[in-house]
């Protein structure tokens, strides 16, 4: 159980969530997928990584029943922290991200998928942001990257999800494979992307952030600012309070 990372072959880094039952990350586990995208970025033997996960789904956003199990401020912040990181360190890895999505990806795991360079999803994987359900708001950057201006609205307003096969109508999502066929799909990506001269490919990566229209870490920081004003209102603690109660699976 864990952040676990190990070179898969020919440069290619794969990078496993595994928090049974659904993916829901503690804190320690935002912070462990930056610390292992940083160090697969500074290896130099590290062409692609693959950002996968054991179990029914991708990721199912923070773990909110350690959240409400913490007096203070200390999990919020931790969270929200180690959320940023987790963001950042893929979005700014040095090499290409591929988002290997099984099942759900929600919250948080929009986050993930929203700040990889490419996503592949398995047939019965949806994506969607329900933290107005949670009293937080964040993840809005990243689920830009994947729907129009629009929609994008809508569904963070009703917290609504979509599926994978839409996402790949609408271009953000690569492939959409059977479940089986998943990890397959996502390491011939990797395979073609590690078959170039990484030199040019991490020039590439870092000039396709250079002209992304919008600063996607900055971006999400401003809307974290508006999650720390919900928790200090008492709104976010309410309504994770009734969430908690509920008993439902975060996954829902």
């Amino acid at each position: 159980m864990g952040i676990k990372s190990k070179m898969h072959q020919d440069g290619v880094r794969v990078v496993t969530m595994d928090y049974p039952p659904v993916n829901a990350l503690p804190v320690a586990g935002w912070f462990g997928i930056s610390d292992a995208l940083k160090k697969a970025g500074s290896d130099a033997d590290t062409r692609v990584v693959v950002l996968r996960a054991e179990g029914r789904g991708f990721n199912a956003g923070v773990d909110i029943k350690e959240m409400q199990a913490t007096s203070g401020h200390t999990a919020i912040l931790g969270a929200n922290r180690g959320c940023y990181e987790a963001f950042k360190s893929i979005y700014e890895c040095p090499v290409p991200v591929i988002a290997a999505v099984n099942g759900f990806c929600l919250g948080g795991g929009v986050g993930l998928a929203g700040s990889a360079d490419t996503i592949v999803a398995s047939d019965d994987a949806y994506f969607g942001v329900p933290e107005v359900d949670r009293g937080a708001l964040g993840a809005a950057t990243h689920l830009s990257r994947l729907v129009p201006a629009h929609l994008l609205r809508t569904l963070y307003y009703t917290s609504r999800t979509i599926t994978a096969q839409r996402l790949a109508e609408l271009g953000s999502v690569a492939e959409v494979v059977p479940a089986e066929a998943l990890d397959e799909t996502a390491f011939a990506y990797a395979a073609e992307i590690a078959s170039k001269d990484t030199r040019v490919i991490r020039a590439a990566k870092e000039a396709l952030n250079g002209i992304d229209p919008v600063d996607v870490v900055k971006s999400y920081r401003f809307e974290q600012g508006f999650t720390f004003e919900l928790n200090l209102a008492g709104v976010a603690d309410d309504l994770r309070d009734d969430f908690v109660a509920s008993g439902t699976s975060s996954a829902s």
